[in-house]
């Protein structure tokens, strides 16, 4: 089976969680090619494609959007998983937020039916922000976390999995 991940990230975050993803869909003796969402030209000879990008000022990363616009044809054809970063502190209220608006931006393309969605937490660092986001002195003292929990990502990149070979093999 060959997996396309793609991801899109603004501070490496995203990449970090689609590499762990990619490692665990290998163990399954997958093929795996892992891309930044920008740099994919094509989706010939792939069986199917899981997708990540990031929430990022309550914002889903432009890529995933163009992404989803580039290949709604053939997207249509795979079975897709998406995966996001979201929340960086571990609050009800934000996990809610930031799913809601996950929800709002697949509803944007009616089209496309993912067989898995999941909001995994997110990693701030005020140290990297670049502009205009560094010259927000509220974010710049906000403490750095990380939520990502790397058990969970591996649990769901196996479920992945799964559902991939099920949804081939039919």
């Amino acid at each position: 089976m060959k997996i396309l991940v793609a991801y899109a990230t603004k501070y490496g975050s995203t990449a970090e969680v689609a590499e762990a993803i990619a490692k665990s869909l290998e163990k399954n003796k997958a093929e795996v090619h892992l891309l930044p969402l920008n740099k994919v030209r094509s989706l010939s000879g792939i069986d199917a494609v899981l997708m990540g990008a990031p929430f990022y000022m309550f914002r889903w990363h432009t890529d995933a959007i163009l992404f989803l616009s580039r290949f709604n044809g053939k997207l249509q054809k795979v079975p897709t998983a998406v995966f996001a970063l979201g929340p960086f502190h571990d609050v009800e209220s934000e996990w809610q937020e930031i799913r809601g608006q996950l929800d709002r931006e697949l509803a944007r393309f009616p089209w496309f039916q993912p067989i898995e969605v999941k909001l995994f937490g997110g990693k701030f660092d005020p140290v990297s922000l670049t502009f205009p986001f560094n010259m927000i002195p509220a974010l710049k003292e906000l403490p750095a976390s990380d939520i990502r929990d790397w058990a969970a990502i591996g649990e769901w990149a196996q479920t992945v999995h799964e559902k991939f070979s099920t949804a081939i093999q039919h």
